[in-house]
């Protein structure tokens, strides 16, 4: 490439310098403005550099284009018009007709993407729009779209040996859903699959019986059995929570080896005698395994242990007190008055977040922003808008409780995920928590000294029956991504033996025949990066015999992707079954959050199950996946 090919050669200021040689990709150039010659360098395509140059050093001078270069670049213009100008578009060409069928598809698609109520099709001008096509029954039609995409949905559940579920209660407008969602793992590329399948209107009492009753319809309408579910995620409302006791599926296996051993059973007549076997409510529910929501348990953590000890605390009372006060009066007025909002403008060019009562993480990401700004903005801030000032005392304990709280809100932000978060990932995530909270104790002062114990004890009280599951052990060594890496060197044996002993539990027909492995390093986020640090990997073994042993030593050794599980078949299935389940029932608020958006106040006539026929049908993204169609 020549001087001619370059930027710097058709630029109207190229008479200001004066070339000098190529260097790799740049040239350079001589100024002829400047009174010792010295030389710069810019790129072949660009000349922003010395346009700076010109900007910075003869601000002062009138520059003139050069008339040359002005004709040759509108000649050059010219000859390139057709190539690079935009095309234009023109009305006057014939509008394609399209076929009544299609029209009907492109239409539903539009009122159920954009959440458009029904009546946006009785419009005079929408009939117009599209070529006063006669749909006088398009809610039919939708209704149509809606069983072609449940009778798809079923087909691909029936086809899953393991899925799990979300559910969850939702009240909006004077009225109560339901909201169940299903998750699996897709066993060719490894990757999370969801859908919704139910938000259903829920009349009266929100009591256990009838949470239960409601359940069991709907997992019976898609067949989810409760050997074919591996658990159901809800929060730790007292009503779920019961529901699950009350009527989860028991196993009988250990009951029939204890008659074997030739104890008598001894059975209450009176209880035989005096339990109506008509009772609708007694013994026809049979509900899945129940996990408690772990974001959900977290976030109690947090609001609950977190701020009674602050607020009991004699290092800490009174500054945690002083400290939320002044924080919560600028949060006020900085949302509610446009004055406070302009000075804010004036000291920082940023907005105050305003925390939210159900999500704690709002909390810690308010009181990060308000740590980011200097003391000295904060209280100019504080005199502008007539609040008492933060003190230095205050401004530390803030930054303190931040620095501790902050491995919190990203443990919550991996477990509240979907895509690339399974069972298996609550394990590690706790026990690297529980490590960086404590490690956060250096530098700390009286204020917060005693808080990192604080909180890992409660994870350790609340995950109690977490840490030593079985299924979560599973779950856990199943996923590449961690195998024995997150565990202490005094678990692993033991973590290995379950493998192993669950390894050999499965039979040759249950397994899939392997596939070949192409691994690709998963995608993740940088501070669920930075979150899990683990030891390097040694490096992976040859091919060996596929014994269980074998298999499971292999299998530790191999390349941390998902893709590396198609070698290994029996620890494949295992990860299937046991990751199938989302730590947290995230997924079924992410629901309900997308049914506020249908279900407005100005859309008071909307129907119950109409309701639930749009949103379901948005959230699965019938249209843009399946491309089905309607007619």
């Amino acid at each position: 490439m020549t001087e001619t090919d370059s930027t710097f050669a058709r630029w109207t200021f190229s008479h200001y310098f004066q070339f000098v040689r190529d260097k790799d990709k740049n040239i350079i150039v001589k100024c002829n403005l400047c009174a010792t010659l010295r030389e710069l360098s810019t790129s072949r395509n660009s000349t922003s550099n010395l346009k700076k140059h010109l900007d910075r050093c003869h601000a002062n001078t009138k520059l003139t284009e050069r008339a040359a270069g002005v004709e040759k670049r509108k000649n050059a213009e010219d000859e390139s018009a057709g190539k690079i100008k935009q095309q234009k578009l023109s009305f006057s060409r014939t509008a394609m007709l399209l076929e009544p069928r299609e029209v009907k598809r492109l239409v539903a698609e539009y009122i159920v993407e954009d959440m458009l109520p029904l009546s946006t099709v009785e419009s005079p001008a929408f009939r117009k729009l599209v070529s006063k096509q006669a749909m006088p029954t398009f809610a039919k039609e939708l209704d149509k779209a809606y069983d072609l995409m449940e009778k798809e949905l079923k087909k691909v559940i029936e086809a899953q040996q393991y899925v799990s579920t979300t559910a969850d209660m939702w009240s909006a407008n004077n009225k109560s859903f339901m909201g169940v969602t299903v998750h699996w793992i897709d066993a060719d590329t490894l990757k999370r699959k969801k859908a919704a399948i139910a938000c259903r209107r829920f009349r009266g009492r929100h009591t256990y019986d009838a949470i239960a009753t409601e359940l069991e319809d709907i997992f019976s309408q898609y067949g989810l059995t409760y050997d074919k579910v591996t658990a159901c995620v809800t929060d730790n409302g007292s009503n779920f929570v019961k529901a699950f006791k009350e009527h989860q599926h028991v196993e009988t296996e250990e009951e029939d080896e204890v008659e074997s051993d030739g104890e008598v059973d001894i059975t209450d007549l009176h209880s035989v005698f005096t339990t109506d076997d008509d009772d609708p409510e007694h013994g026809l529910c049979v509900l899945p395994p129940h996990h408690r929501c772990a974001s959900h348990t977290l976030n109690l953590i947090a609001n609950n242990e977190v701020d009674k000890w602050l607020a009991s605390n004699p290092e800490s009372r009174a500054v945690y007190h002083s400290a939320t006060a002044k924080c919560s009066a600028l949060w006020t007025k900085a949302s509610r008055s446009t004055v406070a909002a302009e000075c804010l403008e004036e000291v920082s060019d940023r907005k105050l977040i305003v925390p939210t009562v159900t999500r704690w993480n709002s909390f810690y990401d308010a009181y990060a922003r308000i740590t980011e700004m200097p003391l000295s903005d904060i209280n100019k801030l504080c005199t502008q808008l007539h609040i008492k000032c933060m003190n230095d005392k205050e401004y530390q304990f803030l930054k303190e409780y931040c620095s501790i709280m902050k491995p919190f809100t990203v443990a919550l932000d991996i477990l509240q995920g979907e895509d690339t978060c399974f069972y298996g990932t609550l394990q590690p995530t706790l026990e690297v928590l529980m490590a960086k909270t404590l490690a956060a104790k250096n530098g700390l002062t009286q204020m917060t000294t005693g808080l990192p114990e604080v909180i890992v004890g409660a994870i350790k009280t609340r995950f109690a029956a977490t840490t030593d599951s079985k299924d979560a052990l599973l779950a856990a060594v199943s996923l590449p991504k961690f195998k024995l890496r997150w565990i202490k060197e005094a678990r692993r044996d033991h973590i290995k033996f379950l493998l192993t002993t669950e390894c050999r539990s499965l039979t040759t027909e249950e397994l899939a025949a392997p596939m070949p492995d192409v691994p690709q390093p998963a995608a993740v986020a940088s501070s669920e990066e930075d979150f899990f640090s683990f030891d390097a990997l040694p490096n992976a073994t040859a091919d060996a015999p596929m014994s269980v042993e074998t298999e499971v030593m292999s299998y530790l050794s191999s390349a941390p992707v998902m893709e590396s599980l198609h070698q290994f078949p029996r620890i494949k299935k295992i990860a299937l079954r046991y990751n199938a389940p989302t730590p947290s029932s995230a997924p079924v608020e992410r629901l309900f959050s997308l049914g506020s958006l249908v279900l407005t106040p100005k859309r008071n006539r909307l129907g119950d199950g109409r309701f639930q026929c749009l949103l379901l049908m948005r959230f699965n993204r019938y249209f843009g996946q399946l491309g089905s169609q309607i007619g």
